[in-house]
């Protein structure tokens, strides 16, 4: 239950940073850069008496529909539940600080902050298994009826409403877009990947049972013991693989340079691990 209440608290700080996004520097520059948020800012210049919160859950009611009927029901529960917080996240913030211009002069720094926002909230959304929901479901279609896979389609759909930008407000404000939807990536990647990092540790001493034992008592972490060869001395070494967090990393590697300074460790980023202890699957 407390694991449930965290994720759900989690998703939705990660949709109020998406939220401040689209209302603080997406909305007021009419940066349309994929998803959602960009069609209703496009379809609002259309109708000026829908704001984009509102106009936003419009086109994710019609998106579910159409989905449940070329897709049906394959939709997760996190995934329809963002769809419509963000819907009503954008509504409230627009209702409580209602902006008519951009807060600053500066449309390049007012992109990056229209790109930093909603990429941290997507990766905190996207790291639960979750997503903002939205164009999702014309990628999941394309992906269907043609031989693109679902990051293609994807890319396509969100190409395209950024593209729409530019035939609506303007080609400066098009080039914007695309190159917010290019960086949004980008920026979606390195933070989930700096979410699941952890460090790889291999390690050749002669004190390997004091290192173990370290690791499984201290660190409450597991560890692969195995023999290996030396190319030149042919001496055979126990070997110990482990993967372990940044904290206890750090850890690790002062407490073997306590007990061996002629230990040999190689440690390695990984983007993401997955078992018992990690990430599930």
């Amino acid at each position: 239950m407390k694991k449930h209440i965290m994720h759900f608290i989690l998703i939705n700080v990660g949709l109020l940073m998406v939220g401040i996004g689209i209302c603080f520097f997406k909305i007021p520059n009419n940066f349309a850069t994929g998803g959602v948020s960009g069609l209703a800012i496009i379809a609002s210049s259309f109708f000026k008496d829908i704001d984009v919160g509102p106009m936003m859950l419009i086109i994710n009611v019609a998106l579910l529909i159409v989905g449940f009927i070329f897709l049906g029901q394959d939709f997760g529960s996190k995934t329809m539940y963002s769809s419509f917080a963000l819907s009503g996240i954008v509504w409230a913030i627009q209702k409580i600080f209602p902006l008519k211009h951009s807060l600053t002069d500066d449309m390049m720094l007012e992109l990056i902050f229209s790109i930093i926002f909603p990429a941290i909230g997507s990766a905190i959304v996207f790291n639960l298994n979750a997503s903002t929901g939205g164009t999702d479901i014309v990628a999941k279609i394309l992906s269907k009826h043609t031989n693109l896979n679902i990051g293609k389609t994807l890319l396509l759909t969100d190409f395209l409403i950024a593209a729409g930008a530019g035939a609506v407000f303007g080609i400066k404000i098009g080039m914007y877009s695309v190159l917010g939807l290019s960086l949004k990536a980008f920026v979606i990647d390195l933070v989930l990947e700096g979410f699941n990092v952890s460090k790889q540790f291999v390690i050749i001493s002669s004190k390997s049972d004091e290192i173990k034992e370290y690791i499984v008592t201290q660190l409450h972490r597991g560890a692969t013991i195995y023999k290996a060869e030396g190319a030149f001395s042919h001496n055979t070494e126990n070997v110990i693989s482990t993967v372990l967090s940044r904290k206890q990393a750090i850890k690790l590697r002062t407490y073997i340079r306590s007990i061996d300074n002629s230990a040999f460790i190689t440690i390695s980023n990984t983007s993401e691990t997955i078992g018992k202890g990690f990430r599930s699957i």
